[in-house]
């Protein structure tokens, strides 16, 4: 799998709990953190419920 950079780039303010817990589950909690992980499908289902709240691209 290939490995992916993904950076927060929204509050999870006034967001469903679940949408919260998806944002931990990835490593992320604050505006402006960025995580590498690698392309799961686990992953990218997380990532596509959250897209709204994300910048995703190709990590190097």
């Amino acid at each position: 799998m290939a490995k992916i950079r993904i950076t927060q780039t929204g509050s999870p303010i006034r967001r469903d709990k679940t949408q919260r817990a998806t944002l931990v589950g990835l490593g992320l909690n604050k505006i402006g953190r960025t995580v590498e992980v690698e392309g799961t499908p686990d992953v990218l289902g997380q990532v596509r419920k959250v897209q709204h709240l994300l910048q995703v691209e190709k990590a190097a």
